[in-house]
């Protein structure tokens, strides 16, 4: 689903990198999204999105899965 979102939709790139900043780089290279930084164990909402990417990072603030929308 997430072909059907304009603009880049995924970041493998940030595994591994901070979660504050991950967000900003998201941000900056597709402007039609909202990426927020979720701790690892939250509860999320499950429905799809264009216009959402969730960060999820560990106790540390590090980036722990690919970003994507959704």
């Amino acid at each position: 689903m997430a072909d059907l979102c304009p603009g880049k939709n995924s970041w493998p790139e940030l595994v591994m990198t901070n979660g504050e900043e991950a967000a900003a780089k998201i941000e900056k290279e597709n402007e039609n999204v909202d990426a927020k930084v979720v701790r690892e164990g939250t509860s999320v909402p499950e429905d799809f999105r264009c216009d959402r990417v969730w960060v999820w990072v560990n106790d540390y603030g590090i980036v722990t899965q690919v970003p994507s929308i959704g």
